[in-house]
């Protein structure tokens, strides 16, 4: 289990239960993807949010606002595929207007990024994180059901050319990509971007999850010490979801072991839904309907208490706890999922 250190370094910030800052929050702009990954929405239709229901470029702007005078001041744009998202591009100008906002990143699975990477980099986007599960186009299009790797190639190479960071992601699963960490480590290296391998997780009911899938960090790094050698630590992990190693020529990569090592008592993270719900940990049971507030036109100073009230209550370990549960299986089961959509991972942001 975590410890939870007092916070002595942010000021401003407001403290859960646990002691956490909230400094960061993902803002997902859509639930809808045009990839159908096995490890996130397999399935290829959904209960999709209703359109009326999600919030405006100048709702979302409001939300962001309120969160940074509660000391947020790091904000990923997430989805769903946020580039699905009609005004995108104004939706990012916006928060990145927000002025205590010193950090706006997106996640994207790239099919869209060539046609897009300049537009949004002048609207303020500074850094991006693609995913890219293999290298290998079979593979790919079984994994995503679509013909994806051009696409998504394309992307990285216009990402690389207008932005400050490109992180690459990449869900290790056993007897599916695990053979091919070094070569994604070796494709990272020839583009100047981060590889990150994230574990398998076991929040979405219709992925069919199981532990014997996930390739733990451990193992890991023993494949990629047998090619590389000693590997080293890269800095302490801190708030941050990836720990981050180094290779002996001093590329760096990184490891998101949020089902065997989790990293909830350093989370200073949440997440707000396409349609404002606001939810304080990725397995939380419920939201905090942020929208109804939003929409009654209540007064900022409301909606800062609110989240204040509601994140010092916070005392949320979900994945400390799904790590505790004898015969883990996934969170929820399809036919939970069908009934309350906002259960679904990708409608959570992530």
């Amino acid at each position: 289990m975590s410890t939870f250190p007092t916070n002595t370094t942010v000021p401003n910030a407001v403290i859960d239960r646990l002691q956490r800052p909230l400094r960061s929050l993902r803002v997902s702009v859509i639930d809808r993807c045009d990839l159908r990954c096995r490890y996130c929405m397999p399935e290829e239709h959904y209960a999709w949010l209703p359109k009326d229901d999600l919030l405006g470029a100048d709702e979302i702007e409001q939300a962001v606002s309120a969160f940074a005078e509660s000391g947020v001041d790091r904000v990923r744009i997430t989805g769903g595929e946020p580039l699905l998202r009609a005004r995108l591009e104004e939706i990012v100008e916006r928060i990145a207007h927000v002025s205590s906002i010193s950090d706006l990143a997106m996640t994207t699975n790239g099919m869209q990024l060539a046609q897009r990477a300049a537009d949004l980099r002048r609207a303020g986007l500074r850094r991006v994180t693609i995913s890219l599960d293999s290298l290998n186009r079979a593979r790919l299009e079984h994994l995503t059901r679509r013909d994806a790797l051009d696409s998504v190639l394309r992307g990285i190479d216009a990402a690389i050319s207008v932005f400050d960071t490109v992180k690459i992601n990449t869900v290790v699963m056993r007897d599916f990509n695990d053979d091919e960490l070094v070569d994604l480590i070796e494709y990272g290296k020839s583009l100047g971007a981060e590889i990150r391998f994230i574990e398998y997780m076991d929040v979405g009911g219709a992925t069919n999850w199981s532990q014997d899938q996930v390739v733990d960090r451990r193992e890991i790094l023993t494949r990629l010490e047998e090619h590389y050698g000693p590997i080293a630590t890269d800095g302490a992990q801190g708030a941050a979801p990836a720990a981050r190693f180094r290779l002996q020529d001093g590329t760096r990569f990184g490891i998101i072991a949020s089902v065997s090592q989790p990293f909830c008592g350093a989370c200073d993270r949440s997440r707000l839904t396409a349609d404002g719900l606001w939810y304080l940990c990725l397995y939380a049971g419920q939201g905090h309907d942020l929208r109804t507030q939003l929409r009654a036109g209540v007064d900022r100073q409301i909606l800062v208490d609110y989240i204040h009230s509601t994140w010092e209550e916070r005392s949320d370990r979900g994945a400390e706890v799904r790590l505790e549960t004898p015969a883990r299986s996934a969170l929820f089961q399809i036919d939970d999922l069908r009934e309350d959509p906002h259960r679904e991972m990708h409608t959570r942001g992530g």
